[in-house]
């Protein structure tokens, strides 16, 4: 059964360290280059979840800016 457009679906492994190794075609479908900070969310119930990388940015503005764009009070 073929894959949903813009659906995918990869598997990695835990390094001894606790380290994985993102696939390189999930790297460049999401444009994840070396040095990059990626934001894990995790629900003990539904799992881990990596959001897209201008994520973090864009969730830090709601929390700090009370979910308004620009300047706070």
């Amino acid at each position: 059964m073929p894959a949903p457009e813009g659906k995918y679906a990869w598997t990695a492994t835990v390094g001894e360290k606790g380290q994985i190794v993102i696939p390189k075609q999930a790297r460049d479908i999401f444009n994840i280059k070396p040095e990059d900070t990626l934001l894990l969310l995790g629900d003990e119930e539904r799992g881990i979840a990596i959001p897209p990388k201008g994520a973090f940015a864009e969730l830090f503005n709601i929390a700090f800016n009370n979910g308004k764009d620009g300047d706070s009070d």
